[in-house]
């Protein structure tokens, strides 16, 4: 098993990354300064805590302005270790408005801490601790969310994006 990672700490700068997603697109970090950023990190496409996570975020940012980049509204990221074709699939069957990016490799999921030694059913292995993280428009991390459990997590999300300055 890897060795743990440390979970980067609200005030510390968002580690970069530049992930393809479902159709090979790449987004970075980067690429939204001066935005908020919600970045999400999910286990697998398809399960019942991923699907009912995922098409909450899709609600919350239904609910936006439609131009979410012009009058700065947050731009959502869910990650996983999922391949470009589940992430594909996962998004075609729920209507997703926002990216699925492909981890495979688990390096920004390490740089979040995020990957590691998980225990299920009394057998352990490794993968991603649901964890989500709000980058405010400046990029350093504003709040973080650890061992989400899906019931109220967009709410709470959703409240704590509302006091981020825009």
């Amino acid at each position: 098993m890897s060795e743990p990672h440390r979970l980067v700490e609200p005030g510390e700068t968002a580690p970069a990354f530049a992930l393809p997603d479902a159709v090979g697109a790449v987004h970075a970090l980067s690429d939204f300064q001066g935005r908020p950023v919600i970045l999400y990190f999910y286990p697998r496409d398809s399960t019942p805590g991923c699907t009912k996570q995922a098409c909450g975020f899709r609600d919350l940012l239904a609910e936006s302005s439609q131009d979410r980049e012009a009058d700065g509204s947050a731009a959502v990221f869910g990650i996983s270790p999922d391949n470009a074709k589940a992430h594909a699939k996962f998004a075609a069957k729920h209507a997703l408005n926002f990216p699925l990016l492909v981890d495979s490799e688990q390096h920004t999921a390490r740089a979040y801490g995020v990957w590691g030694e998980k225990k299920m059913y009394g057998k352990t292995f490794e993968g991603i601790a649901r964890t989500t993280y709000l980058i405010d428009p400046v990029g350093r991390v504003a709040h973080r969310w650890d061992k989400v459990k899906v019931a109220g997590h967009i709410e709470e999300v959703a409240a704590a994006l509302a006091t981020l300055p825009r």
